[in-house]
This record gives C-alpha cells, structure tokens and sequence, in this order.
C-alpha cells in the first residue's frame, strides 16, 4: 500500500461530468488499497471570473488591503471543487472528507496573492487516512499567522500538492493535467515536439523557470528540496486504464542522473512571452549602483529576471534588466519617481513586447559549442539577440516577441529535438 497524491488542474475540474471522471480514477487507486489525498484547482475559468468582479470594483488599486481581499475572493474556486469532489467520491461509495487550506492547517507568510508555504500540519490528514477516506485539501491556498486566507500564485495547486507530499512523505505525486507528460518545446508551436519519458530535476527547474507552463516553479523547487518523485500525465485518458499502465504513463522527473535517460545534449526548448525589458540609460558607474538600481525594484516585491550592465564610459554605464509584463508599468513608475533622481540617471527606456526563448539540457555541461549552435541558427534566420544570459545546463536570449515562434521552431530543429533518442 502507497501513499499516492493526486492534483488535478482546471481543465479536468472543468464540469460536473469530469468530476465524476476524477472521483472514479481516484476511487479506483483506493481500491486498489492505496492511501489517497486528492488537490484540485479551481474548476476552469473560475478563478479568472471572480478576479474580474473584483477589477471591475477596483480596476487600478493595488494596496495590501486589497490584496488580502482577492485572496478571500480567488479562494474560493477551489473550495467549491473540493467540495463537489468530496461529493462525487461519496456516490461511489468511497468515504472522502474535503477541507480548505486554513483547515488542514497549510501556514503561509502574508504576501498576499504570491504566498509561500512555510509549514503543513498533517495531524488531521493522517488520522483520516487511516480511517480509510479518501482526503482532498484545496490547493492554491493556505493561512498566515493572523488567520488571513492566503494564496500562492497562479499554478499554486502544484505547489500546493507537492508541498503536501512532501509533508507526508507521500510515494509519488502524481500531476494530472491537460497534456500527457513534459515535451521538448510546445507542441502547438512545433508539431515534431516529443515527450520525454524521463526529464531531471534539474532541466525540469529550468524548463518551469523559463516559461514551460506545464508546472509551477516553485512546485518543482519543493520536489527538489524534499525529493518527492513526481509525474505529469493526462487526466483525459479513460479513468478505468489499468493502474500499472497510468503509473508509467506521462513523464517521471527524476533525481538521479540516469544513464539510461534520453541523454541528448538539449533536453528542450523553452520560452515565456511575458516578459518586458527596462533600461536606465547613462547611470554613473560607481560601486553600490546595482542595489540602488535593484533595491525598490525588490523591495517592492517585484522579480528581475535576466540583468545586463554594458561596459563603463566617462564613468557612466547602461544598466538592463527584464521584469513580468504585469509587473512593466509599475517599475517604470518606481524607477522614475524614486530611482533616478537618487542615482543621476539619464533616462528610463522600456520594451514590454520582448520574450525570451532558452535552451536546456544536463548534456550541456559535457559539450562544447552549444551556446554558438543556437547563435548561429538565430543569426540564419535574422533575428537579433538583445540580451545574453547562460548558466550550468542552459542558455537563454531576449529577442523581439514577433520572432518567438521562428525562434523556437529553428532551435528546436538546429538540436535535433524532432528526433528520437536511441
């Protein structure tokens, strides 16, 4: 007997009748004598509904009082589909008790709307299973120490299932999802995509942090710091496959470099259109600039993804960097109102119709001449690289939004990607 979790996105929540398909896939693993604890999101499109409400009250606010009300609001989606879950799992005769986030209790800071899971207390999780239910906590969601409902961020639901894995140091966490495992780049930007039947933890952290949507970052982060084995599959298949089928389907994230893993220097290409570049022009080269720059920007909760400082003149220099679309207006707003005049900055330029396109693979480390394969094929189609940034086991470039999907589709062939590894 294993005990297995089971998230389920908004997709496979999305009506009535795909509840009842997820509650008789989850009833089937608990029949097979596996202790189950389910995390669904929001039943599709909710969240986005009820966030519009709220827009159309308070369309340009963004005070923390605020904030702790979109959580309250965006909370509830999700505890709507707990509930119907709980209920579907009762008509098939499978004892199931559902609880929200503050319940179980899932203890977050109070950064309201991106919070971050601090602890999970499975006190009352466990003493259900071994009463024999099936449990299902809402995921995305969680409670400060002052009792305030707390979200975690887009995707939260896989953060949220990872975390409770983890804290019950769960045998596997199984993702299900729209797609039927982790592919070499989007298939609908590249037909010749492949899945992967195994990825790294490692590739698999990059893949999310570059924009591959397939799970959140930061549930990938939590599998990494406490090695919960996952699997991404599809939650379209028919709910009575075999067991043994499904628990080898999709794609396995693995800790260990196996030797038997799809071994190609690049693993998959990645990319995120919703990123926007700024750029203080003319900032005087001096030691602490960098967090003079970077500090409000930080302070104001705001994630700088890829830096650029050009090389000095006269003792000035341009400074670069990428934010999140949503996050564009508000740093120019921050730089020009509190940065410049403190650092004598010349002027504040800004891009938002950027994306940024990466290559990733463990292969990378042990071959030369990656990084110039992918310049030269960008160079092949004429599309200009703006930004440069690499690490261990990828490369990524900023370039102009319109060129993404060439982009995407000429790496994708320059590596082989379209072909099977033997």
């Amino acid at each position: 007997m294993a005990l297995i979790v089971h998230k389920y996105g908004g997709t496979s929540m999305g009506s009535t009748e795909r509840i009842r398909n997820v509650a008789k896939r989850v009833a089937k693993w608990a029949r097979a004598g596996h202790q189950m604890v389910v995390v669904p999101s929001a039943m599709s499109g909710e969240t986005n509904r009820l966030l519009a409400l709220a827009k159309e009250l308070s369309p340009a606010a963004t005070s923390p009082e605020l904030q702790r009300e979109l959580d309250m609001i965006a909370s509830t989606g999700e505890q709507v589909s707990v509930g119907l879950l709980a209920i579907a799992l009762q008509a098939e005769g499978m004892a199931a008790v559902s609880y929200a986030g503050w319940q179980v209790p899932i203890a977050t800071d109070s950064a309201y709307t991106k919070a971050r899971i601090q602890s999970i207390d499975d006190q009352r999780v466990r003493a259900d299973l071994e009463a024999g239910k099936v449990v299902i906590i809402t995921g995305f969601q969680g409670v400060d120490e002052e009792g305030n409902i707390t979200t975690l961020g887009r995707g939260g639901s896989d953060t949220s299932a990872v975390a409770v894995a983890a804290a019950l140091k769960a045998d596997e966490c199984l993702i299900y999802t729209d797609v039927d495992g982790v592919y070499t780049t989007d298939p609908r930007i590249v037909p010749e995509a492949r899945r992967l039947h195994t990825i790294s933890f490692e590739e698999m952290l990059e893949m999310a942090s570059l924009g591959s949507k397939v799970l959140q970052i930061r549930s990938v982060e939590f599998a990494g710091k406490y090695r919960v084995p996952m699997r991404v599959l599809s939650s379209f298949t028919p709910w009575d496959i075999a067991i043994e089928e499904e628990a080898r389907s999709g794609t396995l994230i693995t800790f260990e470099e196996d030797e038997k893993m799809e071994q190609a220097v690049v693993s998959g290409i990645a990319f995120n259109r919703d990123e926007a570049k700024i750029s203080l022009l003319g900032v005087p080269d001096k030691p602490g600039i960098a967090f003079q720059i970077l500090g409000p920007v930080a302070d104001a909760n705001i994630d700088v993804d890829v830096i650029i400082q050009n090389v000095s003149h006269d003792g000035k220099t341009d400074f670069s960097f990428t934010v999140h679309r949503n996050d564009y207006q508000r740093t120019l707003d921050l730089l020009k109102s509190a940065v410049v005049p403190k650092t004598g900055a010349a002027e504040v330029t800004g891009d938002p119709k950027i994306c940024k396109v990466s290559i990733v693979g463990i292969g990378m480390r042990s071959h030369v001449g990656v990084a110039s394969k992918m310049f030269r094929s960008l160079s092949e189609e004429g599309i200009n690289i703006q930004m440069i940034t690499t690490s261990e086991i990828k490369t990524s470039v900023v370039i102009d939004e319109k060129y993404m999907e060439l982009a995407v589709r000429a790496l994708h062939k320059a590596f082989d990607l379209d072909q099977a590894s033997a």
